[in-house]
């Protein structure tokens, strides 16, 4: 069970993960002794200054119309008054999650594990809620996703947090759908970002004729890829947002990402063909990438066992980066 987060008047106040209400240490002689009092504030405080917190709120889209809820993880020691400023990973969740899906699954408590033996080093992780968008603008126009992040949420965020605005200091991942985000938002602005992974990304194989014929049998995949593809598929509209497709277009900025992904060997939905693919594809591009076909589905199980790796590569990248 990963740690809860609670929401009270738009702002989340996440309990992490290990953590007590009262962090004095037990048995201290400062918890019942008011002649300590001061000391033992001053403890509470540097302990607190220790924990990483996850801050929820939400963004009034101008881009989408609507209010947009986020989540972010925010290191040890951080303080927004601070001239320091901190890299940045951008979190996107797969079909069904939301904002809190990384922080709610265990991925949390990984992170502060990694931090504690000193793997990872400081940086924030921004989780928007991408609700079943892709994370690309719809065929339609209706639903601007890829615009409300490269345009209104991003700088937002980074105007907002003490966050170094450039490239190099800019990473996305993402699980599932939010997989297929990533990729494709590091493929399409690659002058951007400076390192992308995923897991289980859903990168789909099907041709849009085949699967055409699946939303014509109304399956709940059919629909959804029909709300952001179209009905029938937009073929267009398909390739313009197809990962490889852009890895191949893009090439010469590609190149210059630091590239990480996963898939599980028995992926439910057989996107470990997706995965292969890909890795086909970066390996005719001479694009240097780091892929990874694990024993494993499609479930929060394997993300949980492989979210690790991914926060290291991104830590990693950070650091070479500089």
């Amino acid at each position: 069970m990963g740690p809860g987060l609670v929401f009270g008047d738009g702002v989340g106040s996440p309990t992490r993960p290990g953590r007590v209400e009262n962090p004095t240490p037990p048995g201290s002689p400062y918890s019942s002794s008011f002649h300590f009092l001061g000391l033992a504030l001053l403890l509470v405080s540097l302990l607190a200054q220790a924990q990483s917190r996850v801050e929820c709120s939400v963004l009034n889209s101008l881009i989408l119309k609507e209010p947009v809820q986020y989540c972010v993880l925010v290191p040890p020691g951080y303080d927004p008054h601070s001239a320091r400023r901190y890299p940045v990973l951008y979190f996107l969740h797969g079909l069904g999650n939301n904002e809190q899906t990384l922080f709610n699954s265990g991925g949390w408590s990984v992170i502060e594990e990694l931090r504690q033996r000193h793997k990872i080093g400081d940086f924030l992780i921004v989780a928007p809620a991408g609700k079943q968008s892709f994370y690309i603008n719809s065929a339609d126009g209706k639903v601007r996703y890829n615009d409300f992040l490269i345009r209104e949420f991003m700088p937002s965020i980074e105007g907002k947090y003490s966050i170094r605005r450039e490239r190099r200091a800019r990473g996305v991942t993402g699980l599932s759908m939010g997989g297929y985000g990533a990729l494709r938002l590091a493929f399409a602005y690659p002058e951007r970002f400076s390192s992308v992974s995923a897991e289980s990304a859903a990168l789909i194989r099907e041709s849009p004729t085949e699967l055409n014929t699946a939303m014509r049998s109304r399956t709940p995949l059919g629909r959804l890829l029909g709300a952001v593809f179209g009905n029938p598929i937009n073929v267009a509209h398909w390739r313009q947002n197809d990962p490889l497709a852009l890895a191949k277009r893009n090439a010469a900025g590609v190149r210059k990402l630091a590239i990480y992904f996963n898939c599980g060997r028995n992926d439910d939905f057989g996107f470990e063909k997706g995965a292969e693919a890909l890795d086909r594809q970066l390996e005719a591009e001479g694009i240097a990438h780091e892929f990874h076909l694990y024993p494993g589905d499609h479930s929060l199980d394997y993300f949980q066992q492989h979210i690790g790796e991914t926060i290291e590569f991104h830590s990693r990248a950070f650091e070479s980066a500089k």
